[in-house]
């Protein structure tokens, strides 16, 4: 059994290339209305426009979440460095639990300046 390859380049002018042959660009979508971006936007079913009852059922990322992952660090990275235990970690990212008032001044000065805390901890 065989297998295909195609091999796409593109020129310096942006024109693309596929097996050789130079493929046009596409054209660009006609400009819409405001009623006819409504209308497209209620009829596609798997990405309904946002309603105040379907914004009510989001949930929001915890904080916490976006600042580990800012810093590049695993849960268990995260948790060992700046002393939170893990368990506690996992809960306020998965909304379980929030963290009380003085663990959310601890993490607004880990925010502000993450290295001057593990320093400062590791004194």
């Amino acid at each position: 059994m065989g297998s295909t390859f195609a091999t796409a380049k593109m020129a310096r002018d942006g024109a693309l290339s596929i097996n050789g042959k130079r493929v046009k660009s596409p054209k660009k979508p006609a400009p819409r209305t405001e009623a006819e971006i409504e209308r497209a936007a209620s009829e596609d079913a798997e990405n309904p426009p946002l309603t105040k009852a379907r914004f009510k059922k989001l949930t929001r990322v915890p904080r916490i979440k976006t600042l580990r992952r800012a810093l590049a660090l695993t849960q268990e990275e995260f948790a060992a460095r700046y002393r939170i235990p893990v368990g506690t970690l996992r809960d306020w990212e998965q909304g379980r639990s929030e963290p009380d008032q003085p663990a959310r001044a601890y993490l607004t000065v880990i925010a502000r300046d993450p290295e001057g805390v593990r320093a400062a901890l590791k004194r």
